[in-house]
């Protein structure tokens, strides 16, 4: 392509970048959301979510499926402090849970049916549950909550057994719902990692339509298989409230993002999207050690930010051993390779908090994806640079380092402060002030897979803090 004006190269050099925030990133102070602004609702421009009172909610999940099936409640009160400290805000648990969730008891010993039957529920199974989302509330934490894994719909793989039909899943809905609709931090997630066929559907539709029967409170969404979307089967239903996908554990270049959440984000009528279940980070890539090896920090953090920027409101990571809380106790599922306490800290979960704080440095609800920023062609997926604008910034990621040409006529205003900003360590330094002319190249100090960075522009008149702050 040919450039127009002079290009001029930019190279980041750590020994003449004023660096802002070198220490590591401290944890998350305090609650991780105040439910004082109010309940959660979509906001006006229906891309994104926030409270009652105008404040955006910023969602950072954690996939944590078997919360209230196998872990104790001194073990949860560990799980949940330590998601605390690093700032997520929302937590998917399901109520009749995968792995054999029926007829293995929980903890305390208590199955959560009678009789398998899900119009007569074990009080005291969901005595826990209520207990563990009230502790999730004392920490600011949000319970996006699966109602029952997919395998009590639909028995293509899985424990089940199949035990809802249309007429008991609304039952169910409202019972659940009745019993939840004044808890400050629920999101409900209809769905289990299933995709709705032609039989199944109408199971969903009625669980969906059961919750909103009884809960206008609180939002809804539907949580389908990999390489799926919500919008594909409930985009119109009146139930769902946002989208959600799983991109899945599988392909480790954009293009899930761009053929899931672009899409998503460019359906209508108009709806926040999410991608819901992505890379976990210490799970085997396609379930192929052997030949494709494990994701790590790299895989998370390519995945969020790439997700992100095409237009998702929030993001969800999970790690392979979490999910289970995979224990001495309990078999090993998906060539599990350690412990849940083990990895509570692993690299991926605190790059999360990095992302948060980044994203909060700056105002959400008119973030949009704007590729036009970007001038690089033919960059190989694996490789590929995205880019996200607000009405007086624009982010830039950068997953491996490759040098990035900038049309900075696309900004919008005269004068820039150009920052770099770490993903990995949550260090930002002030590059450089510019004029918006023409297509400048932008260098990080290194490339190759895991230098990855943002580059951040802010209009010079808007007074940012740094990235991050």
């Amino acid at each position: 392509m040919r450039l127009k004006n002079s290009v001029l190269s930019f190279t980041f050099i750590f020994l003449f970048a004023g660096f802002v925030n070198a220490q590591p990133e401290k944890p998350w102070d305090g609650p991780s959301q105040d439910f004082n602004h109010g309940k959660v609702l979509v906001s006006s421009n229906k891309r994104f979510l926030q409270f009652e009172d105008g404040t955006p909610f910023f969602w950072l999940g954690d996939t944590a499926w078997e919360l209230f099936h196998r872990l104790n409640k001194e073990e949860t009160e560990l799980y949940l402090e330590n998601r605390r400290a690093k700032g997520f805000t929302a937590i998917q648990a399901v109520a009749l849970a995968e792995l054999d969730g029926l007829n293995t008891p929980n903890r305390y010993g208590e199955k959560p049916l009678i009789d398998n039957n899900p119009l007569t529920p074990n009080e005291k199974y969901f005595e826990h549950v209520d207990w563990v989302i009230n502790k999730a509330a004392e920490k600011g934490i949000f319970i996006g909550l699966l109602p029952t894994w997919g395998d009590k719909v639909d028995k293509t793989w899985g424990t089940g057994p199949v035990i809802f039909n249309k007429e008991n899943a609304f039952k169910y809905g409202q019972w659940i719902a009745n019993r939840y609709k004044n808890n400050p931090n629920i999101i409900w997630i209809n769905g289990g990692d299933r995709n709705p066929d032609s039989t199944t559907i109408a199971i969903w539709n009625a669980l969906g339509t059961g919750i909103k029967s009884v809960d206008r409170n609180h939002l809804m969404t539907f949580h389908p298989s990999g390489g799926k979307t919500s919008s594909e089967w409930f985009h119109n239903a009146d139930w769902l409230d946002f989208n959600m996908s799983q991109t899945g554990h599988c392909d480790r270049g954009y293009y899930p993002y761009q053929q899931i959440i672009t899409a998503d984000y460019n359906k209508k009528p108009t709806k926040p999207c999410i991608d819901g279940e992505t890379r976990y980070e210490d799970h085997p890539t396609c379930w192929n050690p052997d030949v494709l090896g494990w994701f790590n920090d790299v895989d998370v953090r390519q995945a969020a930010y790439w997700s992100l920027f095409s237009g998702s409101f929030g993001h969800t990571y999970g790690c392979h051993p979490i999910w289970q809380f995979k224990t001495a106790d309990f078999a090993p599922v998906g060539f599990v390779r350690h412990n849940w306490t083990e990895v509570l800290n692993f690299p991926g979960a605190w790059d999360m908090l990095n992302m948060r704080r980044l994203l909060q440095s700056r105002p959400i609800i008119d973030r949009t994806p704007f590729q036009k920023l970007i001038i690089n062609e033919n960059v190989a997926e694996n490789d590929f640079i995205i880019s996200t604008k607000g009405k007086d910034y624009a982010f830039v990621y950068i997953p491996t380092g490759l040098v990035t040409k900038i049309n900075l006529d696309k900004l919008g205003w005269k004068q820039s402060v150009v920052w770099w900003y770490n993903p990995r360590t949550g260090e930002a330094s002030k590059f450089s002030e510019i004029s918006n002319q023409g297509i400048q190249e932008f260098k990080p100090e290194k490339s190759g897979r895991g230098n990855d960075w943002v580059l951040v522009f802010d209009d010079k008149n808007a007074g940012f803090k740094a990235p991050g702050k």
